[in-house]
């Protein structure tokens, strides 16, 4: 198993890099991932592009922190994210579309929470930092499944499909994927929620191509994300999971344990006498990089 996330400076990240049809853009896109200091390792899956799309990230193979794979038939953008997994073994993944919808830049502050102990998934929320978007639809689409997902799990996010799903390996390695295609991304949302997990959302910019520009998304994907979501919602828990895991129990002890908001330079140090616990110790008591 990798080795868990921590608080220092060196790089933690993994990348998972599904790429189909994409030669004008992925060249870009991971030069700008490579370019990230918080990135540990990129692991790119090609799925079977009938373009040059192999060619271009071939360039990128005598990079160390670069694992090239490539599927023999098309299988889907869920085919290509799970098999890039198999292949992390940073502490910490991230997907990463190969167009140039989301950008690499929003890496520290996705993984912020993570690393210091406060989340275990942090989402991507598209429109609050700013964003471009092709269709009215398209947004609206977005909107109702993930209103559809607050009703079904009881819960409050912004953005159930973005692209932008970080969170540990450990974890996302316990989910059960099986969706080889665009409903990945429910399949994702409902398992972290269904496993009790809080999703931390932080704002990203996002820069929506069109249908013309190469968009796969359609509205039969939305109707698909609505089945694989109650689906997961009606299924058992040991259906979905298996035995029960002692890590999950685990890991919401140390979550439930950890401080709300983040440390920063400067806080005071409140003693705790034995027996009378100071309402602010639990912030306080933190530490810049603790």
């Amino acid at each position: 198993m990798a080795a868990e996330p921590d608080n220092g400076a060196s790089p933690a990240l993994g990348v998972i890099v599904p790429a189909y049809n994409e030669e004008a853009t992925v060249g870009r896109i991971i030069r700008r991932v490579l370019l990230q200091d918080c990135v540990q390792q990129v692991v790119i899956v090609d799925d079977c592009s009938s373009d040059r799309t192999f060619d271009r990230v071939e360039a990128f193979k005598d990079d160390p922190r670069v694992v090239l794979l490539r599927h023999e038939r098309n299988m889907g953008k869920g085919a290509a994210i799970r098999t890039g997994l198999a292949a992390v073994t940073a502490p910490v993944v991230v997907i990463q579309d190969a167009d140039l919808e989301y950008d690499p830049v929003d890496y520290p502050k996705l993984i912020g929470p993570i690393l210091e102990g406060r989340a275990d998934v942090v989402y991507g929320v598209r429109g609050f930092a700013g964003q471009t978007a092709y269709s009215y639809w398209f947004v609206r689409g977005n909107r109702l499944v993930t209103t559809a997902t607050n009703i079904l799990f009881n819960c409050y996010i912004q953005d159930m499909e973005t692209g932008f799903k970080v969170m540990r390996t450990s974890l996302m390695r316990r989910l059960g994927l099986s969706g080889n295609r665009f409903d990945i991304e429910p399949e994702i949302t409902g398992r972290v929620l269904r496993l009790g997990y809080r999703i931390h959302e932080v704002p990203i910019d996002y820069y929506a191509r069109s249908r013309e520009e190469g968009k796969k998304l359609t509205w039969k994907d939305g109707v698909k994300a609505l089945v694989t979501l109650a689906r997961i919602r009606l299924a058992s828990r040991r259906r979905l999971f298996g035995a029960e895991d002692v890590y999950h129990r685990e890991r919401h002890a140390e979550l439930a344990a950890a401080p709300r908001l983040p440390a920063i330079p400067g806080e005071r140090h409140v003693e705790v006498q034995s027996g009378e616990p100071h309402p602010e110790a639990d912030l306080l008591n933190r530490r810049p990089n603790s």
